[in-house]
Protein backbone atom coordinates (compact mmCIF):
# COMPACT_ATOMS: atom_id res chain seq x y z
CA UNK A 1 0.00 0.00 0.00
CA UNK A 2 1.48 3.32 -1.07
CA UNK A 3 2.10 5.81 1.64
CA UNK A 4 2.68 9.55 1.44
CA UNK A 5 3.32 10.56 5.05
CA UNK A 6 4.57 13.99 4.22
CA UNK A 7 1.16 15.63 3.73
CA UNK A 8 -1.94 15.73 5.91
CA UNK A 9 -5.37 16.52 4.52
CA UNK A 10 -7.00 17.11 7.90
CA UNK A 11 -7.87 20.69 8.71
CA UNK A 12 -6.64 22.57 11.72
CA UNK A 13 -8.56 23.38 14.88
CA UNK A 14 -11.71 25.37 14.34
CA UNK A 15 -11.70 29.00 15.30
CA UNK A 16 -13.32 30.07 18.50
CA UNK A 17 -11.07 28.80 21.27
CA UNK A 18 -8.67 26.03 22.16
CA UNK A 19 -9.55 22.46 21.30
CA UNK A 20 -8.64 19.59 23.62
CA UNK A 21 -5.94 17.36 22.08
CA UNK A 22 -8.18 14.27 22.14
CA UNK A 23 -11.01 16.21 20.49
CA UNK A 24 -8.65 17.55 17.84
CA UNK A 25 -7.36 14.06 17.06
CA UNK A 26 -10.90 12.66 16.87
CA UNK A 27 -11.95 15.49 14.56
CA UNK A 28 -8.90 15.01 12.35
CA UNK A 29 -9.50 11.25 12.11
CA UNK A 30 -13.21 11.73 11.38
CA UNK A 31 -12.40 14.11 8.51
CA UNK A 32 -9.87 11.69 7.06
CA UNK A 33 -12.27 8.75 7.31
CA UNK A 34 -15.05 10.64 5.55
CA UNK A 35 -12.71 11.69 2.76
CA UNK A 36 -11.38 8.14 2.42
CA UNK A 37 -14.93 6.78 2.25
CA UNK A 38 -15.56 9.19 -0.60
CA UNK A 39 -12.65 7.66 -2.51
CA UNK A 40 -9.84 10.01 -1.51
CA UNK A 41 -6.82 7.66 -1.39
CA UNK A 42 -4.58 10.46 -0.16
CA UNK A 43 -6.77 10.77 2.93
CA UNK A 44 -6.42 7.05 3.62
CA UNK A 45 -2.67 7.27 3.10
CA UNK A 46 -2.69 9.98 5.77
CA UNK A 47 -4.50 7.57 8.12
CA UNK A 48 -1.79 5.00 7.43
CA UNK A 49 0.99 7.50 8.05
CA UNK A 50 -0.57 8.67 11.33
CA UNK A 51 -1.26 5.24 12.81
CA UNK A 52 1.16 2.76 11.25
CA UNK A 53 3.88 3.09 13.92
CA UNK A 54 1.38 2.38 16.69
CA UNK A 55 -0.13 -0.60 14.87
CA UNK A 56 3.23 -2.05 13.91
CA UNK A 57 4.50 -1.80 17.48
CA UNK A 58 1.35 -3.52 18.71
CA UNK A 59 1.51 -6.30 16.14
CA UNK A 60 5.24 -6.86 16.64
CA UNK A 61 4.57 -8.02 20.20
CA UNK A 62 2.16 -10.70 19.09
CA UNK A 63 3.55 -12.20 15.87
CA UNK A 64 6.81 -14.12 15.52
CA UNK A 65 9.16 -11.83 13.63
CA UNK A 66 9.57 -8.44 12.05
CA UNK A 67 8.72 -9.58 8.52
CA UNK A 68 5.46 -11.10 9.72
CA UNK A 69 4.73 -7.94 11.70
CA UNK A 70 5.17 -5.93 8.50
CA UNK A 71 2.81 -8.25 6.61
CA UNK A 72 0.16 -8.23 9.34
CA UNK A 73 0.28 -4.44 9.66
CA UNK A 74 -0.19 -4.05 5.93
CA UNK A 75 -3.02 -6.61 5.96
CA UNK A 76 -4.66 -4.69 8.82
CA UNK A 77 -4.72 -1.50 6.76
CA UNK A 78 -6.09 -3.37 3.74
CA UNK A 79 -8.88 -4.71 5.95
CA UNK A 80 -9.49 -1.27 7.42
CA UNK A 81 -9.85 0.23 3.95
CA UNK A 82 -12.33 -2.45 2.94
CA UNK A 83 -14.27 -1.99 6.19
CA UNK A 84 -14.42 1.82 6.30
CA UNK A 85 -18.17 1.63 5.85
CA UNK A 86 -18.43 -0.26 9.15
CA UNK A 87 -16.62 2.42 11.17
CA UNK A 88 -19.16 4.13 13.42
CA UNK A 89 -17.07 6.79 15.08
CA UNK A 90 -15.23 6.71 18.38
CA UNK A 91 -11.50 6.17 18.66
CA UNK A 92 -10.10 5.37 15.22
CA UNK A 93 -6.93 4.10 16.90
CA UNK A 94 -8.91 1.53 18.90
CA UNK A 95 -10.85 0.50 15.79
CA UNK A 96 -7.63 0.00 13.85
CA UNK A 97 -6.09 -1.86 16.79
CA UNK A 98 -9.02 -4.28 16.84
CA UNK A 99 -8.55 -5.01 13.13
CA UNK A 100 -4.80 -5.43 13.58
CA UNK A 101 -5.18 -7.78 16.52
CA UNK A 102 -7.66 -9.89 14.60
CA UNK A 103 -5.23 -10.07 11.68
CA UNK A 104 -2.38 -11.02 14.02
CA UNK A 105 -4.41 -13.69 15.76
CA UNK A 106 -5.62 -15.06 12.43
CA UNK A 107 -1.99 -15.52 11.43
CA UNK A 108 -1.14 -17.22 14.71
CA UNK A 109 -4.07 -19.60 14.47
CA UNK A 110 -3.37 -20.41 10.82
CA UNK A 111 0.28 -21.24 11.45
CA UNK A 112 -0.36 -22.90 14.82
CA UNK A 113 3.02 -21.92 16.16
CA UNK A 114 4.24 -19.45 18.71
CA UNK A 115 6.70 -16.61 18.20
CA UNK A 116 10.25 -17.09 19.31
CA UNK A 117 10.70 -13.37 19.84
CA UNK A 118 7.59 -11.24 20.32
CA UNK A 119 9.80 -8.21 20.95
CA UNK A 120 12.05 -8.09 17.85
CA UNK A 121 13.33 -4.67 18.91
CA UNK A 122 15.15 -6.44 21.77
CA UNK A 123 17.37 -8.33 19.34
CA UNK A 124 19.84 -5.46 19.38
CA UNK A 125 20.84 -2.72 21.78
CA UNK A 126 19.37 0.23 19.89
CA UNK A 127 16.31 0.33 22.15
CA UNK A 128 18.44 1.19 25.15
CA UNK A 129 18.93 4.83 26.15
CA UNK A 130 22.36 6.27 25.44
CA UNK A 131 24.72 5.61 28.30
CA UNK A 132 25.89 8.72 30.13
CA UNK A 133 28.33 9.14 32.97
CA UNK A 134 25.54 8.61 35.48
CA UNK A 135 24.26 5.35 33.92
CA UNK A 136 25.22 2.17 35.72
CA UNK A 137 26.37 -0.48 33.18
CA UNK A 138 25.16 -3.23 35.50
CA UNK A 139 21.70 -1.66 35.51
CA UNK A 140 21.65 -1.57 31.70
CA UNK A 141 22.64 -5.24 31.49
CA UNK A 142 20.07 -6.22 34.11
CA UNK A 143 17.32 -4.31 32.29
CA UNK A 144 18.18 -6.06 29.05
CA UNK A 145 18.09 -9.46 30.74
CA UNK A 146 14.71 -8.68 32.28
CA UNK A 147 13.26 -7.67 28.92
CA UNK A 148 14.66 -10.79 27.28
CA UNK A 149 13.25 -13.01 30.03
CA UNK A 150 9.80 -11.42 29.73
CA UNK A 151 9.90 -11.74 25.94
CA UNK A 152 10.79 -15.43 26.22
CA UNK A 153 7.98 -15.97 28.72
CA UNK A 154 5.50 -14.22 26.42
CA UNK A 155 6.65 -16.52 23.64
CA UNK A 156 5.76 -19.50 25.81
CA UNK A 157 2.06 -18.69 26.35
CA UNK A 158 -0.82 -18.94 23.90
CA UNK A 159 -1.37 -16.30 21.23
CA UNK A 160 -4.72 -15.32 22.78
CA UNK A 161 -3.17 -14.87 26.22
CA UNK A 162 -0.23 -12.98 24.79
CA UNK A 163 -2.49 -10.59 22.87
CA UNK A 164 -4.62 -9.88 25.95
CA UNK A 165 -1.58 -9.23 28.15
CA UNK A 166 0.10 -6.98 25.58
CA UNK A 167 -3.09 -4.97 25.06
CA UNK A 168 -3.70 -4.61 28.81
CA UNK A 169 -0.25 -4.35 30.38
CA UNK A 170 1.75 -2.77 27.54
CA UNK A 171 -0.74 -0.70 25.55
CA UNK A 172 -3.04 0.22 28.45
CA UNK A 173 -6.40 -0.72 26.95
CA UNK A 174 -9.13 -1.61 29.43
CA UNK A 175 -11.01 -4.92 29.62
CA UNK A 176 -13.96 -3.64 27.61
CA UNK A 177 -11.78 -2.32 24.79
CA UNK A 178 -9.85 -5.59 24.62
CA UNK A 179 -13.08 -7.59 24.54
CA UNK A 180 -14.28 -5.49 21.61
CA UNK A 181 -10.94 -5.77 19.79
CA UNK A 182 -10.66 -9.53 20.13
CA UNK A 183 -14.35 -10.37 19.79
CA UNK A 184 -14.72 -12.23 23.09
CA UNK A 185 -16.55 -11.64 26.36
CA UNK A 186 -15.26 -9.51 29.22
CA UNK A 187 -14.87 -12.64 31.35
CA UNK A 188 -12.79 -14.34 28.66
CA UNK A 189 -10.45 -11.33 28.51
CA UNK A 190 -9.96 -11.38 32.28
CA UNK A 191 -9.41 -15.14 32.22
CA UNK A 192 -6.81 -14.89 29.45
CA UNK A 193 -4.90 -12.19 31.31
CA UNK A 194 -5.06 -14.11 34.60
CA UNK A 195 -4.08 -17.46 33.09
CA UNK A 196 -1.40 -15.87 30.94
CA UNK A 197 0.18 -14.15 33.92
CA UNK A 198 0.16 -17.40 35.88
CA UNK A 199 1.79 -19.21 32.97
CA UNK A 200 4.41 -16.50 32.61
CA UNK A 201 5.14 -16.63 36.34
CA UNK A 202 5.82 -20.35 36.00
CA UNK A 203 8.05 -19.81 32.98
CA UNK A 204 9.98 -17.13 34.87
CA UNK A 205 10.32 -19.17 38.06
CA UNK A 206 14.00 -19.85 37.46
CA UNK A 207 14.74 -16.20 36.61
CA UNK A 208 13.15 -14.52 39.63
CA UNK A 209 16.49 -13.14 40.78
CA UNK A 210 16.29 -10.72 37.82
CA UNK A 211 13.21 -9.08 39.32
CA UNK A 212 14.28 -8.80 42.95
CA UNK A 213 15.22 -5.39 44.25
CA UNK A 214 18.94 -5.05 44.81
Amino acid sequence: MSQEPGRSTAGGAAAGGAVAPDDAVARRDAILVERARAGDLTAFNDIVALHQDFLHGLVARVVPDIDQADDVTQEAFFRAYRQLGAYRGGSLRSWLARIAMNAALDLQRARRRRPTQPYPELEDDTWQPPAGDDVDPEHIVMTGERHAAIAAALAGITADQRAAIVLFDVEGFDYGEIAEMTGVSLGTVKSRIHRGRLAMRGLLSDRLELFRER
